[in-house]
């Protein structure tokens, strides 16, 4: 590139301060008509020398303000800066300035359009190659700023020496800085458009500092996968018609001091001998406040540094794939904090978060909210979710608060209506629309959640049907009102009876998951062992029943971390689980109950083959409210019947006469008063007869006796 030799004292002074937007401009190597130009920035320097490959020298003369300069007669070719200090060595180095963009064009056009769906390879901190020297290529996004430059543990935090350049009108600024190694500790300092400078973390950058520390580290992955047979089938099978049952777990809690390589063990051992099908992990990217749960994130790219390396984490995913079991996360794409050195008023203007604070604040959780609208803040979201999926192999994400993303009056008293004078967030639907159906396009057989809790149409409907794509929905509907219905002395249950049965009234209106999640055992709740009424035999007997009916319900289900085996407390994120009450019999009955539920759901057709399917489902007793009993057949695609029978009485109910698809001899396939699981082992001795009595609408019958706060699932014997 050609320039002139002579500078105005002005761009001087910029570059010297740091602040001038287009310092490859002035600094590095220039050409014109065959002589080269080579300006520098050196203060305190006492000389400067360029240093070619083939060992030729140019020595630099001081031109002002630390700028320094040499001109020669020779073509553009590769140097090193050798430069001397007043009794200091030699230092020699490459030179930034001298290096070309390290982004090429399509990546500026893509993310201009906002269609990067990679654009972890472009923004952030890239260990890499470039022109033939290892070196760290930086970019960020900051349009509103006039000048940036990166600072770290490299630089005695000073940034001066290392400006970056701006690419294009969106605001891309970009510098590779040569032989710069992964583990640097940096952040950007921006001067913002009112004259300050201010310092903030890298939102895309891949890891950070450990908490409370706030900086960004350059990082890279040699990780190497042994997944590739999981990945092969899960791209064969449909998650929504498949067995899914998921234990939900908070890392930092399950057993405190155990890092992402530490806890792979005794998780797998753990949660392969309960039979769950997945783990869903709370938010695990980088979080400053750990009572947030991971639920208010600041660094969307980085896995949180307090459980050890991202590679560590791939480890665990990778681990937990070979062993058979999925891997859920929460992604939390709705709000984030308020922090100064991280999203908020990132390059010193709003500029993930919308302007206008009727949109851009939500108040509930004194947090930022997305401008789903800007087509940069959407790319950069679209692409955090593909992110997680590609480069650490996750499962599915289960996306936070949807409804707060959907209505522009979730919890706000001023709200700024759509262009239709509507409520709805028209750019938060069309930003989901868009995130789902990538995902699903681009990863075949992962499973997108939401966690929505309002009646709003067609969250797991098609796209292509203008639904918002999603797989699954949390079924927040089932969950309040069964916690509700069990919570109640089973002396008054007759009067809460639609409390358990009203959810087949929707059951089959979206593709649901059933959770009893982190939400519901936390903030004076207590745990689901104490939501229960009666003494601790009836406390534990309603656990049980309560779980083999949600696990015989349509859809798939989701269950807390210490709920498994009966945990008294409610959880914490300060201490570990309660898992000294494992050592008594009855808890240890529970926790075996969960487990051979999960292997019955498992082998089992019937109860997860037509989750979505109304034809999956039959009533048999729905409106026996003096009983407090339910019971209800779940059909296979060929036909093949599960009936469960639950008794929500303090009593043994029977005889009790139950229609049954066909005559013959019934297996009891679950039982869950037998005394192995902690009950009075009342039951039917493993198996009953139906006669061809009708009954219920069945062509036959059989009379059971059914356990006090029990459920049976009952088979034909083969």
């Amino acid at each position: 590139m050609t320039r002139d030799t002579t500078l105005e004292t002005g761009t001087i002074l910029a570059i010297a301060e740091g602040r001038h937007p287009h310092p490859h401009s002035v600094l590095g190597q220039h050409e014109r008509d065959g002589n080269v130009v080579i300006r520098a920035l050196r203060p305190l320097a006492a000389a400067v020398e360029a240093v070619f490959d083939d060992g030729a020298r140019l020595a630099l003369a001081h031109v002002a303000d630390g700028l320094w300069q040499a001109s020669a007669s020779a073509p553009a070719r590769p140097y090193r800066l050798e430069t001397r200090y007043e009794g200091a060595p030699a230092w020699i180095a490459h030179d930034p300035y001298r290096f070309g963009p390290t982004l090429g064009e399509m990546d500026v056009y893509l993310f201009g359009e906002g269609r990067h769906e990679e654009l972890w390879r472009m923004l952030g901190a890239r260990f890499t190659t470039h022109e033939g020297v290892e070196g760290t290529a930086f970019a960020v996004w900051a349009p509103h700023a006039r000048a940036v430059r990166i600072m770290g543990d490299f630089n005695g935090w000073n940034g001066v020496g290392h400006a970056m350049r701006r690419l294009d009108d969106n605001g891309v600024w970009e510098l590779f800085i040569p032989e710069l190694e992964p583990g640097s500790n940096y952040k950007f300092e921006i001067l913002t458009r009112h004259g300050d400078w201010v310092s903030r973390a890298d939102p895309m950058a891949r890891y950070t500092e450990v908490p409370p520390k706030t900086a960004s580290v350059v990082g890279r992955s040699s990780y190497e996968w042994g997944d590739n047979e999981w990945l092969a089938r899960r791209a064969a099978r449909d998650p929504h018609n498949t067995p899914m049952s998921v234990y939900e777990l908070h890392l930092g809690s399950w057993r405190p001091g155990l890092g992402y390589r530490d806890v792979a063990d005794q998780l797998i051992d753990y949660v392969t001998e309960l039979g769950f099908t997945h783990v869903e992990f709370m938010p695990l990217a980088e979080h400053p406040y750990g009572p947030s749960w991971g639920y208010q994130v600041t660094g969307y790219y980085a896995p949180t540094s307090r459980f050890g390396h991202p590679d560590d984490l791939r480890y665990l995913i990778d681990r937990l794939h070979r062993a058979g079991i999925g891997v859920l996360m929460d992604w939390v794409p709705g709000h984030f904090p308020k922090d100064e050195w991280a999203l908020a008023n990132f390059d010193g203007m709003p500029l993930y978060e919308h302007s206008d604070p009727r949109r851009g604040e939500q108040p509930d959780w004194g947090t930022l909210v997305f401008n789903f609208g800007d087509s940069q803040v959407r790319n950069f979201l679209v692409a955090n979710a593909l992110y997680w999926l590609e480069e650490f192999h996750i499962d599915g994400l289960r996306v936070d608060a949807v409804a707060s993303m959907l209505y522009l009056d979730y919890s706000r008293d001023e709200w700024l209506p759509n262009e239709f004078g509507g409520r709805e967030n028209l750019e938060a639907i069309s930003f989901l629309q868009e995130v789902n159906a990538t995902a699903y396009k681009r990863y075949p057989g992962i499973v997108m959640i939401a966690e929505e809790s309002t009646a709003f149409p067609g969250v797991t409907r098609p796209t292509a049907g203008n639904g918002l794509g999603f797989g699954l929905k949390w079924n927040m509907g089932w969950m309040h009102d069964a916690l509700q219905y069990v919570a109640v002395d089973p002396m008054w249950r007759s009067h809460h009876h639609h409390d358990i049965t009203f959810s087949l009234q929707y059951a089959f209106s979206e593709s649901f998951l059933l959770p009893i999640s982190h939400d519901e055992v936390v903030h004076g709740k207590g745990s689901l062992l104490g939501k229960m009424p009666g003494d601790q035999w009836q406390k534990l007997a309603n656990v049980r029943a309560f779980l083999a009916y949600m696990w015989a319900h349509p859809g798939k289900q989701l269950l807390f971390m210490g709920q498994e085996f009966g945990q008294p407390s409610e959880w914490s994120e300060q201490r570990g689980l309660d898992w000294w009450i494992l050592d008594q019999p009855a808890h240890q009955g529970l926790h075996r109950l969960v487990g051979e539920l999960n292997r019955v759901y498992a082998a089992e057709p019937s109860l997860w083959q037509r989750d979505n399917d109304p034809r999956g489902f039959q009533w048999l007793v729905g409106d026996d409210a003096t009983n407090n009993v339910v019971a209800f057949v779940r059909w296979s695609a060929d036909r093949q019947p599960v009936v469960a029978v639950v008794n929500f009485s303090g009593i043994a109910v029977g005889p009790y006469r139950v229609g049954l698809p066909q005559a013959g001899e019934w297996v009891e396939l679950v039982n869950t008063d037998a005394t192995e699981f902690g009950g009075s082992g009342v039951g039917n001795f493993g198996m009953v007869t139906a006669d061809e009595t009708p009954s219920h609408g069945q062509p036959a019958s059989a009379e059971l006796t059914i356990p006090p706060l029990g459920a049976l699932y009952l088979k034909p014997r083969a």
